[in-house]
């Protein structure tokens, strides 16, 4: 038998998996479920949100990374992220108190920048393992009538990209193959990629916040592993569409380009932290956008959903084609 590789689940096993799960008590509003970010449980006056991811590609600053990457879960389903627990699992006789400091501050210094507050976790040195792996358990809240499912979105919404695509990944991959591409192009090069990380940066709470202030928003989602590409397929999963969207359209930064094709890999399918998916209606998407552009956020409409017979398309070069599926990340393919 072959095994898995590395990288999520297969999209229809783990659909087989979360839809065989029942649901068992009515205050949990949105439960197991592809497409969305985060779970939502009713307390009373507002909805709590709740989700878990962990940092497996990266050992650099993960700890910054686990608070961001849980904090833009929160975010694109319309809430504030607000309180975090965190297990860190650390790699057996290649651990020290330095390296145990620095996961620690990252976190400190990531949740103080987007006012979270730290409230427990666990920590081990574990068997087995080669790099650190922390893992975030994050909870946020947001008013009932502000909630964002992906399960709103409809046939005609149009998807707006703010920022880019493959950010987080050409970051990783400028990190992992440091030597290699400073020799090639030049240090300045790749330090201006480590730093996509910060510019134009992994989180999307502040856009998520703007968006869903004071427009209709029909759904958000953070494409993460697997790039837009999956993001996309996450998306119409949930809200039973199809797609179609317009190469020309998605912002790829000239960096992204020259490493894209200096491995050949597709930027369609590069782990994308940093860009945020929003889905609106034709009457608020000029809205959204002029508030997106009045915060220096890059943005643009991609495309639109459409019936799920139309399947999930991409035009490119003026020619419509099938949009493609990565069942393994990109950046799995060089780090």
């Amino acid at each position: 038998m072959k095994g898995f590789r590395v990288g999520k689940l297969n999209t229809d096993l783990l659909d087989e998996l979360v839809s065989g799960i029942k649901k068992k008590d009515p205050r949990v509003i949105v439960g197991p479920r592809i497409g969305e970010d985060a779970a939502v449980i009713d307390t009373g006056d507002k909805y709590l949100i709740a989700t878990t991811d962990p940092i497996t590609f990266t050992s650099h600053k993960i700890g910054w990374y686990m608070v961001n990457v849980n904090a833009n879960d929160i975010a694109a389903m319309g809430g504030t992220p607000k309180w975090l627990l965190t297990s860190i699992f650390l790699p057996e006789n290649k651990t020290d108190s330095a390296l145990v400091k620095n996961i620690f501050r990252d976190i400190e210094k990531a949740a103080d920048e987007l006012g979270i507050a730290i409230c427990g976790g666990h920590t081990e040195v574990t068997k087995g393992l080669n790099r650190p792996i922390v893992s975030g358990n994050m909870l946020g809240e947001v008013d009932k009538n502000k909630l964002v499912t992906n399960s709103r979105a409809r046939v005609g919404d149009e998807i707006i990209l703010t920022k880019g695509i493959a950010i987080e990944g050409m970051a990783l991959l400028a990190r992992d193959r440091e030597k290699e591409l400073s020799g090639k192009y030049g240090n300045l090069f790749v330090e201006r990629v480590q730093n996509f990380l910060h510019d134009p940066g992994i989180s999307v709470v502040k856009e998520a916040h703007i968006a869903n202030q004071e427009a209709d928003i029909r759904a958000m989602h953070d494409p993460t592993e697997g790039g837009l590409a999956t993001g996309l397929l996450e998306l119409t999963r949930t809200s039973n569409t199809g797609v179609i969207i317009y190469e020309d359209k998605i912002h790829c930064l000239e960096e992204t380009r020259v490493l894209c094709s200096e491995y050949k890999i597709d930027p369609l399918g590069v782990i994308a932290s940093g860009a945020l998916l929003i889905v609106v209606g034709t009457d608020d998407r000029d809205l959204v956008l002029s508030k997106l552009v009045q915060s220096d956020i890059e943005c643009a409409v991609i495309g639109k959903l459409t019936e799920k017979e139309n399947g999930l398309k991409i035009v490119a070069d003026g020619e419509e084609r099938e949009l493609p599926v990565f069942e393994v990340d990109e950046i799995a393919k060089v780090v």
